[in-house]
């Protein structure tokens, strides 16, 4: 099963190459108008990406660090790990116009919504700092680290779970194709 490139995002606002088996969570549960969700036909596996309020207050390192953070204590884990915080180089990315883009890896304990059991999971977190829009952009790949759900059907079993190199693949297929998305700019 092949990659779907040029997936559209927030109604073709964006496109993404997704990876094999991702199903758009919004067909069977709401999302927020601000992310995008999707989740792997047999395993635990998610990836999310949200459109935020830019955090002018923090930069660099500590910007992928704060949205680390954040995530675990949306969640309510409190039991946040970082493992890596790398830059980006833009000249890697299709998303033009990003002045600043890391990636994060980490682990959290997290639990589903309307779960209440916790599992650990390991993050791959990708921020890109899109300013002049008053945006940052968060691309996350969540895996379970144990406990992930059975797959289901012939088609669920025959899918290999998602890797480091789907994750890269989303990261540098991101494009944004219609800026209108974030509103009206001001002119200088």
């Amino acid at each position: 099963m092949e990659p779907k490139r040029n997936h559209p995002l927030f109604g073709g606002a964006f496109s993404i190459t997704l990876p094999p088996g991702a199903l758009d969570v919004s067909d069977f549960r709401p999302v927020p108008d601000n992310q995008e969700v999707f989740c792997h036909r047999g395993t635990g596996q998610s990836l999310i990406v949200e459109l935020l309020e830019l955090q002018a207050h923090v930069q660099g390192e500590a910007a992928a660090r704060y949205h680390f953070e954040a995530l675990g204590g949306v969640q309510g884990s409190g039991g946040e790990q970082v493992e890596a915080v790398q830059p980006l180089s833009s000249h890697t990315l299709s998303l033009r116009g990003c002045r600043d883009a890391w990636v994060l890896c980490g682990r959290q304990r997290m639990a589903k919504e309307n779960e209440a059991n916790e599992k650990d999971v390991i993050l791959h977190l990708a921020l890109f700092r899109l300013p002049q829009y008053g945006t940052d952009l968060l691309l996350t790949f969540n895996e379970p680290i144990s406990g992930s759900r059975p797959a289901h059907g012939h088609e669920a079993q025959c899918l290999p779970p998602w890797t480091l190199v789907d994750f890269e693949r989303l990261v540098t297929s991101l494009t944004l194709l219609d800026p209108s998305i974030f509103g009206p700019r001001e002119r200088s």
